[in-house]
């Protein structure tokens, strides 16, 4: 009855308060009140209308009250809490951090859980759930769903009886720690390392989760310990910028092959070791590749800088068993025995984004690459074939084919030695691809340079505006087609629009 009484008191307040004090509203003075005697905000948090707590943890939280943070987490009402927003732009205090996580020691070590308690996963990423505060802290909070996590697997606490282990009567369902992690040489702090600590200590009861994981320039054996807490089937997006060589890439691979949920990979810079055999060599690399039989989740391979690529394309994609939206293969020695796998590969045909920069193809046949554009020709949107060195009769064979990518939104083109006559093919048939909006091309240099080789503005100014006649005559004005001249300077590239004969920028 009591417990009624107090209830039926603070509702009242909330409603005569929110009609009286304008834009103070009760969420505000409530919290201001409460945390004024730390002892009486934890006493009322049993009692505290669930559309107050996310308000109260906000005033605990800026102003660093642990004692109630800790007894908060206790009680939380919902199965999420996304502290990494709170978090987000500030120095968080370390005290602050350790009394979240202290307030989650407790509440595992309970045998009886409290009424209130649903929380199941701690957000630590800061840039999920952004929405979460500013609604419930507003006058929304009744029209906000916030999304349920996916449910974990439960685990039964055990008890010891006459010195004998026996399952608990009711299974209790571990607690997610989600966090996304880069992991660089010295970037491990104080806080994560304390959060480690407690996940290590509590592995059963605590998983340490991650989506988004980034290895940047990195020995292994310093992260070895950091990817064996983390439950790896959590991983969706792996980036691995690292310049390991090719046997430190093979003991990574059983990490790899863990990482069953895996959406995006994105791999850079595996080197060759010039102390293994030959036949060592093979043995790491199909170590290496075989691991993409488990990821049968993947949707997006980047691929950069891979030696052993050349010759060896079909053992990578015969172990890719899904269809690809995105395929990334940049900067690698590929054979035309490579190219005529990858239009053979079941995993492009569902492609929507296709680059192939910086891969040589000049002495390559255009057929399988007509094949490729052609298996993917009713789901590609952006194809990137900069600084492949295709030249015009290559690039003839390939058109009707690229003329049948109807979802095509943009085409990037630069680096390649083509002529006007085929620039002007090129247009003839883009112009009905009415998704196209985007076409990035080389710049010219056929009649635009003198004998120093300079490039002459007016000549290119010329071809720039019989090149959006074409566009207008063909009912195209608003394509964008964008030229690159390559700077003798530095890698960078000059680009040109085709409405304008002076440089628009360097990039």
């Amino acid at each position: 009855m009591e417990r009624r009484r107090l209830r039926g008191s603070i509702q009242s307040r909330y409603i005569s308060m929110s009609v009286w004090t304008g834009p103070r509203r009760l969420v505000e003075l409530a919290g201001q009140s409460l945390l004024k005697d730390e002892a009486l905000a934890i006493a009322a948090l049993e009692l505290l209308p669930r559309e107050l707590f996310p308000p109260l943890f906000m005033a605990a939280f800026d102003g660093r009250h642990s004692q109630t943070l800790k007894a908060m987490v206790q009680a939380w009402p919902f199965t999420s809490l996304p502290l990494g927003v709170l978090m987000k732009g500030q120095q968080l205090h370390l005290e602050t951090f350790k009394a979240v996580l202290d307030g989650l020691d407790v509440l595992l070590a309970q045998e009886v859980r409290p009424r209130r308690w649903k929380l199941q996963v701690l957000d630590l990423r800061k840039n999920s759930h952004q929405d979460f505060w500013t609604v419930w802290s507003g006058n929304r909070a009744s029209l906000y769903s916030f999304p349920e996590p996916e449910a974990a697997q439960p685990v039964t606490k055990k008890r010891k009886v006459d010195g004998l282990s026996t399952e608990a009567e009711q299974p209790f369902i571990p607690i997610e720690v989600l966090v996304d992690l880069s992991l660089k040489e010295g970037a491990c702090d104080e806080l994560f390392s304390y959060l480690i600590e407690k996940v290590k200590r509590k592995k059963n009861v605590l998983r340490l989760c991650c989506k988004k994981l980034k290895i940047f320039a990195v020995p292994l054996q310093n992260i070895k310990m950091i990817l064996k807490m983390v439950q790896l089937d959590s991983i969706e997006d792996l980036e691995v910028t690292c310049t390991w060589k090719l046997p430190t890439w093979a003991k990574f691979s059983p990490y790899l092959g863990q990482m069953i949920n895996l959406r995006r990979l994105l791999l850079s810079h595996i080197h060759a070791s010039s102390y293994i055999s030959p036949e060592k060599e093979e043995q790491y690399i199909a170590q290496f590749t075989s691991q993409f039989l488990s990821l049968q989740c993947l949707q997006a391979l980047y691929v950069d800088s891979l030696f052993f690529l050349r010759g060896r394309l079909d053992q990578l994609l015969r172990h890719v068993m899904n269809p690809l939206e995105t395929l990334s293969i940049t900067n690698c020695r590929l054979s035309e025995g490579d190219v005529m796998h990858l239009s053979q590969s079941p995993s492009v045909t569902q492609l929507s984004v296709l680059s192939l920069s910086g891969v040589t193809l000049t002495d390559v046949s255009p057929e399988p690459l007509q094949a490729l554009l052609e298996r993917a020709s009713a789901t590609l949107q952006d194809l990137d074939f900069d600084d492949c060195g295709i030249i015009d009769d290559q690039l003839l064979v390939l058109l009707p084919s690229l003329s049948h990518c109807s979802q095509l939104t943009t085409l990037s083109f630069w680096g390649n030695p083509i002529s006007i006559s085929a620039l002007q093919s090129l247009l003839q048939h883009l112009i009905g691809l009415r998704n196209l909006t985007h076409v990035l091309c080389p710049v010219l240099l056929e009649g635009c340079e003198d004998v120093h080789g300079t490039l002459h503005l007016g000549r290119l100014a010329y071809l720039h505006a019989r090149l959006r006649e074409l566009l207008c005559e063909s009912g195209r004005p608003s394509m964008v087609w964008l030229s690159a001249n390559p700077c003798p300077h530095c890698r960078g590239r000059t680009l040109y629009d085709r409405a304008h004969p002076v440089p628009l920028f360097h990039a």
